[in-house]
């Protein structure tokens, strides 16, 4: 069957294509900013598309029997209201609008990277645009599977391995806040894996699955196990919140700033959740956090 992936070329997104060629012979089709980049070979069709603009999406997905949902907008979680980078307009309204055009184009299922703390009623911004996107996609009345990843990280991210970095290179470990906010970090291929077989399982309709390692975890905790594997101890220095935003307030002229203040209470927010019913689900368990680095990292 035809596999569209939206954000194919991306972090999370290449992983999925990847599993996706790997194990099985399904014609995989990428949407793309950059159609002239194919890391694959010719291995899967590129086509042209932007979120939130329905013509492009249309073309990529016509014919297809799932699409898996994967855009993100570029430097998240930092916002850029002027360039349409903003999780109202990418994740909220954008994924409303390809939803309604997988739909139109007679699209079987649709699978949806969303994330923790989805479906509960927050308030933040990022929590309203994964609702908006979450109804959107059921109000349609397609099969489909939204998928709640917490932290992921793996070779190409850049979150988790800014803090490998730091701990490489730094003589402290800068951590926002208190050090004690719980995470789940999830590994990326086993993400990946959860998004193929909701692809590919006869069974995955109507899903909502929280995807997290087994482990909860501080981000005091994260540090840790980083510097284990790497072997290198590092102290930790805890900056107040407060401080960071108004240390991060110049970085608003730069091109693509590192942190924001709305950016800050993104990674700084709490998150409870259960991982043991996508682990049972989907059969297999997700690798604890050392695991998962010594997997990559030299």
């Amino acid at each position: 069957m035809r596999i569209v992936v939206t954000g194919g070329t991306g972090f999370i997104g290449r992983e999925v294509v990847e599993r996706l060629l790997e194990t099985g012979d399904d014609e995989v089709v990428v949407t793309t900013r950059h159609p002239d980049r194919d890391p694959w070979g010719g291995r899967v069709r590129l086509v042209q598309a932007y979120a939130g603009d329905h013509v492009s999406l249309g073309k990529a997905f016509m014919g297809a029997a799932v699409v898996v949902h994967a855009i993100q907008f570029p430097n998240h979680p930092v916002e850029d209201p002027a360039k349409g980078r903003t999780y109202l307009e990418v994740d909220g309204r954008g994924t409303t609008l390809a939803a309604q055009t997988a739909k139109k184009l007679g699209v079987r299922r649709f699978v949806y990277l969303s994330g923790a703390g989805a479906g509960q009623g927050r308030p933040q911004p990022w929590f309203q645009a994964k609702d908006m996107a979450e109804a959107a996609i059921v109000a349609t009345g397609m099969e489909h599977v939204l998928l709640r990843p917490s932290w992921i990280y793996g070779p190409r991210d850049r979150s988790m391995n800014r803090f490998v970095s730091f701990c490489r290179h730094l003589p402290v470990v800068p951590v926002i806040g208190n050090g004690r906010t719980p995470v789940y970090p999830v590994y990326v291929k086993d993400v990946a894996r959860c998004v193929v077989e909701s692809a590919r399982r006869e069974d995955a309709t109507a899903r909502k699955l929280d995807l997290g390692g087994p482990q909860r975890m501080t981000m005091d905790e994260v540090i840790r196990a980083i510097q284990d594997v790497l072997g290198r101890r590092r102290p930790l220095l805890h900056h107040p919140v407060g401080l960071m935003k108004l240390l991060v307030l110049p970085m608003k002229v730069m091109p693509e700033p590192m942190l924001s203040s709305s950016a800050i209470d993104f990674i700084t927010q709490e998150v409870e959740l259960d991982p043991r019913p996508a682990m049972d689900y989907f059969g297999f368990p997700f690798r604890p956090l050392a695991e998962g680095l010594r997997e990559y990292l030299p």
